[in-house]
């Protein structure tokens, strides 16, 4: 029985050669292959900011387009990129299930710490570009930034994972997989704040966990001056929730991922 320690090393081993792995198979060994982990994120966001500033006014219902962008269409992109590349997790990496030390929890975490790496790092630089061109100032609340980002992640954690084990199961999850996200879009809070929607929509809007981590978000950066709408409790119970259950639907269908 090896220590804790000692299990946490192997543990950490694996998984840093897995993420090592991902990124060589993903965007090669040259160039600036590397870089794109951050860029292509990056790239889509900036992409966007730019596109609504053309078309829409400075301020919208009293806030700034920018920063109401960026939080918006980052927490989005945290999201998608956590799902989309944790439903294909296992398929792509069907071989390496071959390896005695190497499980399907270590597959999608090496996964999640890619994603979630890259587009926070990504998130902080398309930050300080907006703050030197004056669009956005310091985050209000830090902490209160950071736990939102930190739940918006365990909630779309726990979202891939289910969806990724349903699929192993069902064919038709993984058909109807980018039909489900497509919708959640207008749903998640991202274009819109809760301030915006009509009271008797937004309690039922608020039994969604998703729009309380990107409101999270949003008060995080804007403070007490924009209104928001949270309970920050109710998205950590529900990522829990999810998280459960995509690690125990995992492991019941472990089977049909070793036989194909």
């Amino acid at each position: 029985m090896p220590s804790p320690v000692k299990f946490f090393r192997e543990q950490s081993r694996i998984i840093g050669a897995l993420v090592m792995r991902e990124i060589v198979t993903r965007y090669g060994r040259e160039g600036i292959g590397f870089l794109w982990v951050i860029g292509e994120p990056l790239a889509f966001c900036l992409g966007v900011i730019i596109l609504w500033s053309a078309l829409k006014p400075a301020y919208e219902h009293g806030i700034r387009l920018g920063p109401f962008v960026m939080t918006g269409y980052m927490s989005l992109l945290l999201m998608r990129h956590l799902v989309t590349h944790g439903l294909s997790a296992l398929q792509a990496n069907v071989g390496l299930m071959y390896h005695r030390l190497i499980s399907p929890l270590h597959i999608f975490v090496s996964r999640f710490v890619l994603e979630i790496a890259g587009t926070t790092t990504a998130f902080a630089v398309v930050y300080v570009i907006l703050a030197a061109l004056g669009q956005v100032g310091l985050p209000k609340e830090p902490l209160l930034l950071y736990g939102g980002w930190l739940t918006l992640a365990w909630l779309s954690t726990g979202l891939a994972m289910t969806i990724a084990a349903l699929a192993i199961r069902f064919e038709t999850v993984e058909r109807l997989a980018q039909l489900f996200m497509y919708l959640l879009i207008p749903l998640s809070g991202a274009f819109f704040m809760i301030s915006f929607v009509p009271s008797t929509f937004r309690t039922v809007l608020l039994w969604l966990p998703i729009p309380h981590a990107v409101e999270m978000i949003r008060a995080g950066v804007f403070g007490e001056f924009v209104e928001t709408h949270y309970d920050p409790i109710y998205p950590i119970i529900w990522g829990g929730i999810f998280n459960a259950a995509g690690l125990l639907m995992l492991r019941l269908f472990r089977e049909r991922v070793d036989v194909e």
